[in-house]
C-alpha cells in the first residue's frame, strides 16, 4: 500500500519553525488535589478533575493556552491488557503491567488466537468510563485513550526482557512474533477507529510511539524493527507518517529518515540533540523541554533553550504543562517559553535566518546547550 513520502530536499524548508505549550491532564488533578489512581479508576473523580480543574488552570496560565479536550485515563497500555497483561494502578505512581507471555511459543500461539476488544480485558471497564465521560461532557469531543503502543514497546510489554534474548536465541520465532504482534496492534487500531467511525486505514497520517525500539542495536534494526515499523505504518495509513521514539543514540538515527517519517519526536533522548538531529537526517523534528528539566532552570536558561534549538535547526520547540508547573515560578518560566518562542518564530517570518536566532543565546546558555544540558 502506498504512502505519502516527504521530499527531503525540501521537507524542513517546507516545515519551517513552530512553538507550543501544552496542557496535560495532570495540571488540572495538580490543582484540584486528585490522586492518579482515584483519577484512571474513578469516572467521577476524572470528570471532576476536568470540570472543576480546566477553569482553574486557565485563570492560572491564562486564556492564550490551548484547550485541554477531556479523555478517558491515558492508558497506554490496553491493548497488551485486552491480549492478558494485568494493568497494575500503584498509589502515587503512573499505571504499570505485568509481562504475560514466558516464551515465544506462548505468545505465538496466544497472538494468532481472535481477540473480540470491546470485552477483552479492562476494556468494558474504560468503554463505559468513555460513556459516562461523554455524558458529563455533552458539547465536547471527549476522548478515549485506552491506548496501545508501536511493534517493539509492545513486544516487550507481552514478552519483558525476554524480547532481547529471544532475538539471539530463536531469531525466526522472534521475527513470527513480531510480525503477529504488528498484525495485533493494527486490528485494535481498526476497532478503536470504529468506536467513532473514523475511517481506516487512515488516508491523512498516522503516528507510531514506540520508545523500546531504542533498545535494539543499530546493526540489528534491518532485523527486528524496520520490517515491522513498515508492516505497522502500512497497515494503519495510506497518508504521512510520524513518529516518537526516545532516547535513540546517533547510528540508529537513519532509520528514521528511511521509513518515510514527516515528523519525528525525540522526546526526553539525552543521547541526542539538534545539532546531531540536523546533520544526521533530513527529517523535520521537534524539540521537547521536560517539565522536570525546569527545576534546574532559571528564566534566561529557559529563553536559551528555545533560541538554540530553533538556530541549530528544530522544526518546533515544545513543553507540556505537568502538575509540578502549576506553581508562581512555574508560570514564569512557562510564559519565558511561550515569549521566546513567539520571539523567534517573529524573527524568522520577518526574513531572519536560523543563525541570527543564536544570537540571541546568552554567553552560559551556549556553553550549556548542548554539551552541558540536560544538567
Amino acid at each position: 500500500m502506498s504512502y505519502i513520502r516527504p521530499n527531503y530536499d525540501t521537507a524542513r524548508a517546507k516545515a519551517g519553525f513552530g512553538w507550543s505549550v501544552s496542557p496535560c491532564y495532570h495540571a488540572p488533578m495538580a490543582l484540584t488535589g486528585t490522586s492518579l489512581r482515584e483519577f484512571n479508576l474513578k469516572p467521577e473523580a476524572c470528570i471532576a478533575a476536568y470540570r472543576d480543574g480546566r477553569p482553574l488552570m486557565y485563570e492560572f496560565f491564562g486564556d492564550w493556552l490551548p484547550r485541554l479536550a477531556p479523555a478517558t485515563p491515558p492508558v497506554s497500555y490496553g491493548h497488551v491488557n485486552c491480549l492478558g497483561s494485568e494493568l497494575l494502578f500503584p498509589d502515587g505512581g503512573e499505571v504499570a503491567h505485568t509481562h504475560p507471555y514466558g516464551s515465544l511459543d506462548e505468545a505465538i500461539e496466544r497472538l494468532q488466537e481472535p481477540v473480540e476488544w470491546a470485552k477483552a480485558g479492562m476494556a468494558p471497564f474504560f468503554l463505559d468510563f468513555w460513556e459516562r465521560m461523554k455524558a458529563a461532557f455533552p458539547d465536547e469531543n471527549v476522548g478515549f485513550s485506552f491506548g496501545v503502543e508501536g511493534p517493539l514497546t509492545t513486544a516487550y510489554s507481552l514478552r519483558g526482557e525476554g524480547l532481547f534474548t529471544d532475538m539471539f536465541d530463536a531469531p525466526e520465532k522472534t521475527r513470527e512474533f513480531l510480525r503477529l504482534t504488528t498484525a495485533s496492534i493494527i486490528d485494535y487500531h481498526c476497532w478503536r477507529a470504529s468506536l467513532t467511525s473514523a475511517a481506516f486505514p487512515n488516508p491523512q497520517g498516522g503516528g507510531m510511539v514506540d520508545d523500546i525500539a531504542s533498545f535494539v542495536p543499530h546493526h540489528m534494526f534491518d532485523d527486528f524493527v524496520m520490517p515491522y515499523w513498515e508492516q505497522y505504518y502500512a497497515g494503519i495509513t495510506t497518508g504521512v507518517r510520524r513518529a516518537h521514539v526516545e532516547d535513540l543514540r546517533r547510528p540508529q538515527l537513519r532509520y528514521i529518515e528511511a521509513i518515510g517519517l514527516i515528523y519525528f519526536d525525540p522526546s526526553i533522548s539525552h543521547k541526542l540533540n539538534p545539532p546531531m538531529l540536523r546533520d544526521e537526517i533530513r527529517v523535520p523534528f521537534g524539540w521537547r523541554l521536560g517539565s522536570f528539566h525546569y527545576w534546574y532552570m532559571d528564566l534566561q536558561a529557559v529563553r536559551d533553550f528555545v533560541f538554540q534549538a530553533a538556530a541549530d535547526g528544530a522544526s518546533s520547540v515544545f513543553t507540556i504543562i505537568e502538575g509540578s508547573l502549576c506553581k508562581p515560578d512555574g508560570k514564569e518560566k512557562i510564559m519565558a517559553f511561550k515569549q521566546a518562542g513567539e520571539e523567534a518564530a517573529r524573527i524568522l517570518s520577518n526574513g531572519g535566518r536560523r543563525a541570527d536566532l543564536a544570537r540571541q543565546v546568552s554567553a552560559a546558555g551556549r556553553e550549556r546547550f548542548w554539551a552541558r544540558f540536560p544538567e
